[in-house]
């Protein structure tokens, strides 16, 4: 059945940081977006397309606000959606006393799949329409969400978390099992409808040389497949692989060592990277995820996005929530977190820069650019609708706006889930204001 939804509308064709905004951003003051079979099946101004349309099609208008992919969260952590706002630590005792306590209950499939309901359902509340997720070192785990994720046909990655040591015994596996419960778990679910697995050690500290060889073997394996862990957040973790890993110059060599350094393959954070990293980063076609709440909240440090995207070796980044040391399902609320990061390297973050971050951006360093991020004909119809005046604050300021940049930046830095209207998963409406939070419609 084909359906549309009309409004004002904003996608990218790439990266304002480089193209420029005038390049980059497509801006359409009245839209109108056809949906068809889950994708889109034309895009353009309302006056050219309406009269194509049958008077079967029906049509929904969306005034006052705006049509724009579906945020991509490009690394998240579902497991820890019951500790968001977990008091105190930083990064190594925050894992010890919290998420490694946390993560043992998701031994029992029932308890992994509450949790599933309602982290899927608070990121389409907010918006988010794609994500990276890491479940817990448990199978089941990893079949909750996918489970939860394909009745309401999402596109999403996951996997099972791998490590061996350095964490309690009740959350460890073994070089072994992380290669046969991951390889089950891409039989049952790689390429499932929209569903794709990705390979996850958690990160180098807490995979033997054992079990990063097992993973890297899985990888040529499955060259296409994504990657995720993490990498370079605080000076204490980067000490500690140095210990672990001395003939490593750096911290991204020892994946690169193992063979988990490629495209396709995505390490968070990245917020104390030397240059040698990044150039490894840009030659290898990897990328990174900009955790900016999540690097706050830990005092982990501010990720110079400018550095990281300098040509001519720039590296390719999305943004993420990195939930729950993240402390917001919104992506308005990380954009927010994003431009102040990048304040304090000295330098201001743009609305268009910021919006690209988290639709095409995530899209790209995910490999997912052929698929969502952007609205264009023939792409998956994953799309958020945000109601430009969600607020007292945001509707007297928007009265104030000069132009589409600027209304852009207001909602990033006052807006928060009470901005999203709608969003729509595969030309489905999925989540609108108003509905219950848990619902699936």
């Amino acid at each position: 059945m084909k359906t549309a939804i009309r409004g004002a509308l904003l996608t990218f064709r790439r990266d304002p940081l480089l193209a420029g905004v005038e390049a980059a951003m497509v801006y359409e003051s009245d839209a109108l977006v056809v949906m068809e079979e889950g994708r889109i099946a034309a895009v353009g101004p309302a006056s050219t397309l309406l009269p194509t349309l049958g008077q079967d099609v029906a049509v929904t208008s969306y005034p006052d606000s705006l049509i724009l992919p579906g945020f991509i969260d490009c690394h998240v952590h579902y497991p820890q959606t019951e500790m968001i706002a977990a008091y105190g630590e930083q990064l190594i005792d925050w894992l010890n006393h919290y998420t490694f306590v946390t993560e043992q209950g998701f031994a029992d499939k029932a308890h992994a799949a509450a949790v599933a309901e309602v982290f899927l359902a608070e990121q389409l509340r907010h918006g988010v329409t794609s994500s990276a997720v890491f479940c817990t070192v448990h199978p089941d785990s990893v079949d909750a969400l996918f489970e939860a994720a394909e009745r309401r046909q999402l596109r999403i990655m996951a996997g099972k978390v791998c490590m061996d040591q350095y964490a309690p015994a009740a959350l460890l596996d073994s070089a072994e099992r992380a290669y046969h419960e991951s390889k089950e778990l891409i039989g049952r679910w790689h390429c499932r409808g929209r569903a794709e697995y990705v390979i996850t050690p958690r990160f180098a500290p807490t995979s033997s040389e054992a079990q990063l060889t097992a993973l890297g073997a899985l990888a040529a394996e499955y060259p296409d497949m994504a990657i995720q862990s993490h990498l370079a957040e605080t000076p204490g973790e980067i000490a500690w692989v140095k210990s672990l890993h001395p003939d490593c110059p750096h911290y991204a060599a020892v994946y690169q060592h193992y063979g988990l350094l490629r495209p396709r393959a995505i390490y968070g954070h990245g917020v104390h990277l030397a240059e040698e990293e990044l150039q490894l980063l840009h030659d290898s076609g990897a990328s990174l995820a900009h955790c900016p709440s999540s690097n706050a909240f830990l005092g982990s440090g501010c990720f110079d996005l400018r550095r990281a995207r300098t040509v001519p070796r720039p590296v390719t980044v999305g943004l993420a929530t990195d939930l729950g040391a993240g402390t917001s399902f919104s992506m308005l609320q990380t954009m927010r977190a994003a431009y102040e990061a990048a304040q304090s390297h000295g330098y201001a973050l743009s609305a268009p820069q910021a919006f690209y971050l988290a639709t095409r951006g995530s899209a790209e360093a995910l490999g997912w650019a052929d698929k969502v991020g952007s609205i264009e004909v023939g792409l998956e119809a994953d799309l958020v609708v945000l109601t430009l005046r969600s607020t007292p604050l945001i509707d007297f300021r928007m009265r104030y706006v000069q132009d589409i940049e600027e209304a852009l930046f207001v909602q990033m830095i006052l807006g928060d889930d009470r901005a999203i209207a709608a969003t729509y998963v595969a030309g489905r409406l999925q989540y609108r204001q108003g509905q219950a939070r848990q619902g699936d419609m």
